[in-house]
């Protein structure tokens, strides 16, 4: 990457993150995302993953910077030096989910997920799911909350939330987790190879209907989805080097 490259920024609509737009602009210029080199997101992991959905189809590397709520795939917010820590980032390569959901309307809903998908309960009916893995059924019937499907940078936010595993950046795995299961009551997930093709096919959808969501787009009234991970999509974020994404997902497994 250049020495001056070109950013485009994009921001949250919060006011610190539209002030941090103004006067990054002001200092570095503004350029459009399909003719930037990088591109600088400020907010927090909602602004990250939105713009990995409306500009990661472009292949161009995304550095973050805090200025939100929760900031897990962002670094820390500073103004002076943002081209000088662009040129010293670390990347980290990430590879969404592919998900297709099928609805009781007999229409097909396609959708990327970076952090998770989640299958979830619409009514106070429990969900009635089965499970199958490469075509192989893996379990019968669970009954549940939900259940989710977690990429390895996902898997320490909602997944940990539900007592899932969190897996280290760059282990070809991903995290099938149960939310809130009462049959098997005993039964706590699995880890699965990164190339798993899992088929949820939800049981009695018209009493007990269940909605799927992709990050944050959601499918409602679903009666089967399948989830892989992407082969042919990838994104870069970029990371500063004493806060990377990687040490970040260790340092996790050690909070107390």
């Amino acid at each position: 990457m250049s020495l001056s490259p070109r950013i485009a920024f994009l921001a949250s609509t919060a006011d610190n993150a539209q002030q941090a737009l103004a006067g990054l602009v002001a200092r570095h210029g503004q350029c459009p995302p399909e003719e930037a080199d990088v591109i600088c997101a400020l907010g927090g992991d909602g602004l990250m993953l939105q713009t990995l959905h409306r500009h990661g189809g472009l292949g161009k590397p995304v550095y973050g910077m805090k200025l939100g709520t929760v900031g897990f795939l962002m670094n820390h917010f500073h103004e002076d030096d943002l081209l000088a820590r662009i040129a010293a980032a670390e990347p980290a390569k990430l590879r969404p989910l592919e998900m297709l959901a099928q609805t009781e309307s007999g229409s097909s809903v396609g959708s990327l997920a970076y952090n998770e998908v989640s299958l979830l309960r619409q009514t106070r009916q429990a969900a009635h799911i089965r499970i199958d893995l490469n075509g192989q059924t893996r379990l019968d019937e669970l009954i549940c909350d939900g259940v989710m499907v977690s990429t390895p940078a996902g898997s320490t936010a909602y997944n940990f939330s539900a007592h899932g595993p969190i897996l280290p950046l760059g282990s070809h795995t991903i995290a099938l987790t149960p939310i809130a299961a009462f049959r098997p009551r005993r039964w706590r997930g699995a880890i699965l190879k990164a190339d798993t093709e899992i088929r949820f096919e939800v049981l009695d959808p018209y009493k007990r209907p269940v909605s799927v969501t992709a990050d944050s787009h959601e499918t409602r009234d679903v009666v089967e989805v399948v989830i892989r991970e992407s082969a042919d999509r990838t994104v870069t974020l970029l990371f500063d080097p004493e806060h990377n994404l990687e040490e970040r997902i260790l340092s996790e497994q050690f909070v107390v």
